[in-house]
């Protein structure tokens, strides 16, 4: 019989790619369905949040700046890691969510799934959303999507991955950047995502991860005039009504809760176009010869 004792798992906050503490220090229990102790997760502060914004903004540029295409690929390799790590999540997940192991494996193949989906839609999205538009007169006018900037995502409280993955993948996607509050009752399976996009090539300050409790941090994101939307999936109805007067100070977009009945589901697009902005552009297109005809 060994002797040896366990190695506990330390859970950290993610930001900027970086694995604090919580600057407050605290921290709370995280229990499983039964009331087992499962793990002692940070309680973000407000402090943690300015923190992860000025991280989001300081990613932006680069990540809005990058290709589609390389996005796509970026989001791949995630899916990649997180199909390596397969095991570890069926665990987190069955734990969390009081499921039976082959129901939480088959939560954590529709993840992966999930998130191979949005890769996909990256270079893709700007066919759908964009296009050049008719107008009278010598001119071309184009539309193209183009990022909000740094969004706040409050995570769905109880679906904790596949409900996670399915508003913070479509964040990304369309070059956003992301301060994640994570499932206040199961915040595990987020924080183990932020290993898992650290270990991608993800760049640091693109996704951000806070656990804790919701109200607390959600409030400062809010309020925060760097913010640049919210996605309140993760909020009750009194909480969403609080964030979105506190969201109009700075006219942030807001995507109210809405009812999922299956993440499972094809998630179609609202998520992916919820948090960008049309640009259009209008440019001569010039006249051939005096007859006053162009191109």
């Amino acid at each position: 019989m060994s002797d040896r004792l366990s190695v506990f798992k330390t859970y950290k906050l993610y930001v900027g790619g970086k694995f604090p503490r919580s600057e407050s220090g605290r921290v709370y229990e995280v229990t499983d369905s039964k009331g087992n102790w499962l793990a002692n997760a940070p309680q973000s502060s407000r402090k943690d949040a300015r923190d992860a914004v000025v991280a989001a903004r300081k990613a932006f540029g680069g990540w809005s700046g990058a290709t589609a295409y390389n996005r796509g690929q970026v989001l791949y390799r995630v899916a990649e890691m997180l199909e390596g790590r397969r095991d570890q999540f069926v665990r987190e997940v069955a734990d969390a969510e009081g499921l039976g192991k082959s129901k939480a494996a088959a939560v954590v193949d529709a993840t992966v799934d999930r998130w191979v989906w949005y890769a996909g839609w990256t270079d893709k999205i700007a066919q759908v959303v964009g296009g050049g538009n008719p107008v009278a007169g010598p001119f071309f006018n184009l539309s193209s999507p183009e990022p909000t900037g740094v969004v706040a995502v409050l995570a769905p409280q109880e679906s904790s991955f596949l409900g996670l993955v399915s508003v913070v993948a479509p964040v990304i996607a369309t070059g956003n950047t992301a301060v994640v509050v994570a499932s206040e009752k199961a915040p595990l399976p987020a924080l183990s995502l932020a290993e898992v996009l650290a270990t991608s090539d993800v760049p640091g300050g693109v996704v951000n991860v806070l656990s804790g409790r919701t109200a607390e941090i959600a409030a400062p994101l809010a309020a925060h005039q760097d913010v640049n939307a919210i996605d309140l999936a993760g909020a009750d109805e009194v909480l969403a009504k609080e964030l979105e007067i506190a969201a109009a100070d700075n006219l942030k977009r807001v995507l109210r809760p809405q009812p999922v009945d299956d993440w499972t589901a094809t998630p179609g697009l609202d998520r992916l176009t919820a948090f960008l902005e049309t640009k259009t552009v209008w440019h001569p297109t010039g006249a051939l010869g005096a007859s006053g005809s162009s191109y």
